[in-house]
């Protein structure tokens, strides 16, 4: 008998592909887009998203370059690994996408997100939203007597966790602008 000693029923395993070949781990990416700013290019991509079944978590579409007639169109979507890799494959099929980027996996990124919450109440609710808003650096933009709207810019973690907090102080609605984000350092 020699040393090495398989069981009946195991597989080998090479000892340089130690990775599993499919992931149903989800991981949310954020992918920014230069397409040409013309009708129909959103709804091209965003019909990628629904025939297929992916979601997107966040859209945000500006024009970038005037003169170039370019926009920036930034997702925020969660798939598995190959779903991810489909997506960003399929968008960068689409004609008028001059570019496809997967933030998530090219480096460190900047990630900000703008909103704004209206909170209503008086008394000691009121007091304390305004001990929050502080506290998170957000900026009453409208107020009346019975109510505030805050301006909250930063992560879409920070908005997540302001919003839990001002939820039972009479938090009544919430606008959201969508993830804009850009790769730190330099270009290439």
């Amino acid at each position: 008998m020699s040393a090495l000693h398989i069981k009946k029923g195991s597989t080998k395993h090479s000892a340089y592909n130690l990775r599993p070949q499919f992931s149903d781990v989800q991981e949310t990416h954020t992918l920014a887009l230069v397409v040409d700013n013309e009708a129909g290019v959103l709804a091209r991509v965003i019909g990628l998203f629904s025939g297929r079944g992916y979601n997107i978590d966040s859209l945000t579409v500006a024009e970038i370059d005037h003169a170039g007639h370019r926009s920036r169109i930034t997702i925020v979507t969660t798939g598995t690994p190959q779903v991810i890799e489909q997506i960003k494959a399929q968008l960068g099929r689409i004609v008028p996408v001059h570019s496809v980027n997967d933030l998530t996996v090219e480096g460190r990124s900047v990630e900000r997100e703008l909103a704004l919450l209206k909170v209503e109440g008086t008394g000691d609710k009121r007091v304390e939203a305004m001990r929050l808003a502080d506290i998170f650096r957000a900026n009453v933009v409208d107020s009346t007597l019975e109510s505030f709207v805050f301006e909250i810019t930063g992560t879409p973690e920070k908005i997540d966790a302001f919003a839990e907090l001002m939820s039972p102080l009479g938090l009544s609605e919430i606008a959201r602008t969508g993830v804009a984000a850009l790769s730190r350092g330099s270009v290439g």
